[in-house]
């Protein structure tokens, strides 16, 4: 009876069951316009890929990029603060695009006015120092300036300039919100006029709650107000998240002030923000610095200033980034010609939304525990109250909470792209994960800072996971991460396989070299990055293969790897046993970063360990450091040491050998590259290697070599004590 329920614990819920059985009308994909067409021809990049991470930034299509190249390529685009022509086509242009992002969010000229920044947060920054912030005195209380707590760190650092000028900061619970809307508020006193700001997210970047946009009349008009006290209120929408995925109608719910930053709209640009601002709160800003472009007159020998009249000039210091800014029309028109509008993506990126959370939530270990643990305000009911984001911790089956980092690390041996940590929004961390205040603080004690991979502390989770859906992720994307967490957690006790379609679509995970040269990394006192660091423990690979077996997922890497591993599992145990003298069995060298592995009997040591072991590594045409993750063929590449030839012979499969000379003098330019968080002098090993690299991998690419003369900086990093550590075995 058990191995019946895990077996239907384990099956994947049916796509077309889910939508039959909807009581409300689910949309997937964009009418006649096929998806795998889009995907194939728009985003052929992402093949063999599940990228869901849309809500910290979407993917760009090809023909925005083209379309954007050709536009730069057949104009001349001048600095729109001259007079020439090129100049003038640069000016008209830029006001295009600003009205094209007024239509975009239904509001007119007349309403509002769009300025320029480097995204959202710079926009935060503008209106908390504009702001007209009333200190308080003998006749006033002075202002407030409130908050939601499910808010951005960018809206809470808000606060920040809020005290320098001595105003009061209130941080405002969802709850309370949601009470005082039920309430409502006692009458408003007409004749204070003492400005008050209040900030809410349209769409909490954690957990996809969405909250009312009412909240906007209601709190303007003073029928609610997030704390009692006589003045005026002005509303900050925090729309960044919300319009990544949905139409947002200021027309309607006329915000005086919505930051936003394009790049979570269309992918391309990045940089590139803007501030929406109500024309009838604009001449109430204030502005204490002036730059280029800003001044209608000045005097540079007297304290004499006069604005500009345009809100924008006015607040758009020095030369916009107005390529950045012409770019953003073909990012308008490709949105529009994919998809045919916001509308469309609202609903095609909520139906995988909602899913995926029935799917997830449905899954059970044999013993009828859940597998997760879903953060979340709504029961994603409609696009209204929730948007394209799941948030989640991995359970075992005793309830307890698997490490993010574990869950991130296994997921990328999957070519899965998730999110993990708090996601820069540590009020609704701290609010679904029940980690207090106090708890905050040891754990920055402990050495835990916001960004980094210390999952656990105490057995308590510091994260989470977070999945998101753009306009072009698939039914393909959201079964495959299903797929995922059905190989990896519910693999049936009795010892039976998995159905064979279990990981049809998931990505193929990557061999386990990766995996050995993050554990040796770790072993010589060098902690991997995040990039690098896929699989930091022998069981948790083990649990890998074991899936992969039970799925008839066969790979002739993984069954040499599988094959090597025997004798050193066996040393392993005398370690584990502490049993008897500890013997070496097999000694191995990985002489280039993230490539095949060259096994030695007996081997020099050098002054950083093992001589010539991983000396070398692969870099793209940046200069970043390739790991398996993002190029699984590395582990193809076998390199061969000669100390008496003084050369290294390097191999793979359809190629010419070639030979690399181990040290050449280095005559080469001596640049730095970054290796487990250090940087480290290297140089690069020539033209011939460099082809030869290329041609395999398919991509451009570069050997470089570490100096031998650069010696690494030992560092103390902060030991976090890790205890009770779920890790993502049964």
């Amino acid at each position: 009876m058990a191995c019946r329920d895990a077996h239907r614990g384990a099956e994947l819920l049916d796509f077309a069951q889910f939508r039959d059985s909807s009581t409300q009308a689910l949309v997937y994909g964009y009418g006649g316009r096929s998806l795998p067409e889009l995907r194939a021809r728009e985003f052929g990049r992402l093949a063999g890929t599940v990228y869901l991470d849309h809500a910290g930034a979407t993917l760009f299509p090809q023909s925005q990029l083209a379309s954007f190249t050709q536009d730069l390529t057949e104009n001349v685009y001048g600095n729109p603060h001259s007079q020439n022509i090129s100049s003038k086509l640069t000016h008209d242009t830029v006001e295009q695009v600003r009205y094209r992002i007024l239509a975009h969010f239904h509001a007119s000229p007349e309403d509002y006015s769009v300025i320029f920044t480097a995204g959202s947060t710079a926009a935060l920054k503008l209106v908390a120092e504009a702001f007209p912030w009333v200190s308080p005195g003998r006749e006033s209380s002075g202002s407030l300036f409130c908050y939601l707590t499910d808010s951005h760190t960018s809206v809470v650092g808000m606060r920040t300039v809020a005290k320098a000028m001595n105003v009061t900061s209130i941080p405002v619970r969802p709850e309370d919100m949601w009470s005082a809307e039920k309430r409502g508020a006692a009458a408003r006193d007409p004749n204070c006029q003492l400005p008050h700001l209040f900030c809410y997210p349209a769409q909490s970047n954690f957990s996809g709650t969405r909250y009312p946009l009412s909240w906007i009349g209601e709190v303007k008009s003073g029928r609610m107000c997030p704390v009692s006290t006589p003045g005026q209120w002005f509303m900050l929408l925090d729309a960044a998240s919300y319009v990544s995925t949905s139409s947002l109608d200021l027309s309607v719910h006329q915000a005086d002030f919505i930051p936003i930053s394009f790049y979570k709209i269309f992918g391309f640009p990045t940089g590139l923000g803007a501030l929406l601002v109500h024309n009838r709160v604009a001449p109430l800003l204030r502005k204490s610095y002036f730059g280029g472009g800003t001044a209608a007159a000045y005097l540079a020998g007297d304290d004499f200033y006069i604005p500009r009249q345009s809100v924008a000039e006015r607040f758009e210091d020095g030369t916009i980034s107005f390529l950045d800014v012409i770019a953003l029309k073909h990012g308008f028109d490709a949105l529009e010609r994919l998809t045919g509008g916001m509308e469309n993506v609202m609903q095609h990126t909520f139906t995988l939304a909602q899913y995926t959370y029935t799917a997830l939530s449905s899954l059970r270990y044999p013993n009828g525990a859940p597998v997760v643990r879903i953060y979340s305000d709504s029961d994603f009911s409609s696009p209204e109250v929730q948007g394209p984001i799941i948030n989640f911790n991995v359970l075992d089956d005793n309830g307890s909470v698997i490490g993010y980092s574990q869950v991130d690390k296994m997921a990328s041996l999957y070519n899965i792209q998730v999110r993990t940590g708090c996601f820069c929004n540590t009020g609704a961390c701290q609010r679904h994960l029940g980690i207090s205040d106090e708890m905050v603080k040891k754990h920055l004690q402990a050495g835990h800072v916001c960004g980094d991979d210390v999952d656990l502390i105490d057995g308590q989770p510091t994260g989470s996971v977070r999945i998101s859906f753009g306009y072009m992720s698939t039914l393909e994307d959201a079964q495959a991460f299903l797929r995922f967490i059905i190989a990896t957690r519910l693999r049936l006790s009795s010892g039976q396989a998995i159905p064979q379609d279990t990981l049809r679509e998931a990505g193929t995970p990557l061999a386990e070299s990766e995996a050995q040269n993050a554990v040796t990394a770790t072993m010589n006192g060098c902690r991997p990055s995040p990039q690098e660091d896929t699989c930091t423990d022998s069981r948790v690979w083990n649990d890998l293969l074991t899936a992969v077996d039970a799925v008839g997922l066969h790979s002739p890497v993984l069954e040499a790897t599988r094959t090597q591993q025997t004798s050193s599992e066996k040393a392993a145990g005398a370690l584990d046993g502490g049993l008897g003298p500890h013997i070496i069995t097999n000694l191995y060298l990985y002489p280039i970063k993230s490539c095949a592995a060259f096994e030695v009997t007996r081997w020099p040591i050098g002054n950083q360990g093992l001589l010539y072991d991983r000396s070398w590594m692969v870099v793209n045409h940046n200069g970043i450091c390739l790991s398996q993750k993002q190029e699984p063929r590395l582990c193809l590449i076998q390199p061969f040491i000669d100390l008496q030839r003084r050369i290294m012979v390097i191999k793979a499969k359809g190629m010419e050998p070639i030979e690399v000379p181990l040290e050449n003098g280095e005559q080469a330019p001596i640049c730095q590259s970054k290796v487990c968080a250090d940087r480290v002098n290297t140089y690069d090993c020539g033209e011939k290697i460099s082809s030869w690299l290329s041609k395999f991998l398919g991509r451009p690419c570069h050997l470089i070599k570490q100096s031998s003369n650069f010696q690494r900086n030992a560092k103390k990093h902060s030991k976090v004590m890790r205890t009770e550590r779920k890790k993502y075995s049964p």
